[in-house]
């Protein structure tokens, strides 16, 4: 089983969308898939519960912080969401659980000004420094003609960590959030577009 944990402490970078979308690509190609949500909220679960039975099932993974965090068994993938200022247990826990890592950022000086710190303290972890669990990041709501996403590409590049992608800003994931939906269960001609800058995310998170 892989498990891919979305983590930003920022509020507000597109840690959802990232987890449900990723989740939605895994159950779209026919795996057994989780999506677990360690933040209070539930936003995650919550928008499981609005998918119709007609689509690729996507498992809940209730995971307690005080307890075992054992996934269902004979799982194939797990995403974990994360909520923001995520530190401490729950931290831990998503570390101890983590194959990957995914660090959203939007082209913000203060999201990169909060994720740099982030990164640092992600960079210092044992199992990241010996290579058990491998980091990358993803520029989010990214509109190439903008100063800040020039800022935000300047960043990304001074890190000795590999940029996924850049998913660009459209309401095409917030139209199809609302109804339980991801761009992987919508016609392709629709978020054409989006899919393309899905490709690299992908690559990186099905290699062994």
């Amino acid at each position: 089983m892989t498990v891919i944990v979305v983590a930003n402490p920022k509020g507000g970078v597109g840690k959802s969308t990232l987890a449900t979308n990723l989740a939605g690509y895994f159950a779209a190609q026919g795996e057994w898939v989780a999506l677990a949500d360690l933040d209070k909220q539930r936003s995650s679960h919550a928008w499981l519960s609005l998918r119709v039975d007609t689509l690729p099932k996507i498992e809940e993974w209730a995971i307690d912080v005080d307890s075992s965090a054992k996934p269902p068994k004979g799982l194939e993938k797990a995403v974990v969401d994360t909520p923001a200022g995520v530190h401490g247990n729950r931290l831990s826990l998503a570390l101890e659980l983590a194959d990957k890592v995914i660090v959203p950022l939007q082209p913000s000086m203060f999201d990169i000004l909060a994720t740099q710190d982030f990164l640092t303290r992600l960079s210092k972890e044992k199992a990241v420094r010996k290579g058990a669990i491998q980091v990358g990041v993803v520029g989010m709501r990214v509109d190439a003609r903008t100063r800040s996403a020039e800022q935000l590409h300047r960043f990304v590049e001074g890190l000795d960590l590999p940029v996924l992608g850049f998913l660009r800003d459209t309401q095409n994931y917030v139209q199809l959030a609302a109804h339980g939906l991801t761009i992987w269960d919508v016609a392709k001609s629709r978020v054409e577009k989006d899919l393309e800058q899905w490709e690299p995310i992908i690559e990186w998170v099905s290699k062994k």
